[in-house]
């Protein structure tokens, strides 16, 4: 059996409780929605600075230009930045998976003042442990950024690729795409933005990105058992994390209907 499939067995259980998370029973109104999109967020941006921080490893992006240690891998990374950086949006620009985010959250009627104070301290020189200060989030939000800047901070080429490939990509089930097609129905159309997202995020996962994040990962560990150790652990913090996260997000949901329906319980 390959180090590969080992890896994926050892976290089985793991991802079986995320794709089947009692979060996806408590998304049944627009408002839950909501509650989701504005924690979420911050898991897309912080995807992002996992990404790039692979293309800072395997690519060379400094003057003068070296050649990259393997073409493979760079061309493998490079693919997925360009989707994940400057993907086609709903009306043929070009924009960012997360750029796609944040407009679907304001078409939604989300909050984005918290996103929107963190990217304006970041944009101000801010580090992204003082640009978290600024802006109000939960402790679950903060918790899960933690723990992906952790990993990116090990510097470990293997454990960020694992963290890349088994915490973050597809990891959100086809029920999540039935309910959010459902809650688009009801409210006439403004989650049409978030349904495109969804659907890119999902066609290019299934279809392209999850194949080459998994040859990445099998490129950069090779034969070494050391590294597999490695890739593995960080896919086991990662997947943890988003349980935290997700764990969070249904408790705040939760708590919001009650307080809802408390008024009228008198």
């Amino acid at each position: 059996m390959s180090s590969f499939r080992n890896l994926q067995i050892s976290i089985r259980d793991l991802r079986n409780e995320l794709i089947n998370h009692q979060l996806y029973d408590r998304l049944n109104t627009q408002e839950a929605l909501l509650v989701f999109l504005e924690h979420h967020v911050f898991a897309v941006w912080d995807f992002m600075s996992l990404l790039k921080s692979l293309q800072r490893k395997l690519t060379c992006i400094e003057v003068p230009w070296r050649p990259p240690a393997s073409s493979s891998a760079c061309r493998l990374i490079n693919e997925i930045v360009l989707a994940e950086e400057s993907d086609i949006g709903p009306t043929g620009e070009p924009a960012s998976h997360f750029e796609l985010y944040c407009a679907a959250m304001t078409d939604a009627g989300a909050n984005t003042e918290p996103i929107e104070k963190f990217l304006h301290a970041l944009r101000n020189g801010a580090s992204w442990r003082d640009a978290m200060r600024t802006a109000p989030m939960s402790q679950h939000v903060k918790d899960f950024v933690e723990t992906t800047f952790d990993i990116i901070d090990t510097d470990d080429v293997c454990g960020i690729a694992s963290a890349f490939t088994f915490g973050r990509e597809d990891l959100l089930p086809q029920v999540f795409a039935q309910i959010i097609r459902r809650l688009n129905a009801e409210s006439a159309g403004s989650l049409d933005g978030f349904e495109y997202y969804l659907q890119r995020h999902i066609e290019l996962d299934g279809d392209e990105h999850g194949a080459m994040a998994q040859r990445l990962v099998e490129e950069l560990c090779g034969d070494d058992h050391v590294r597999w150790q490695t890739a593995e652990a960080a896919a086991v913090r990662s997947l943890l994390a988003r349980k935290r996260l997700w764990d969070g997000i249904a408790d705040e949901i939760e708590t919001k209907t009650y307080q809802t329906f408390l008024p009228g319980l008198s």
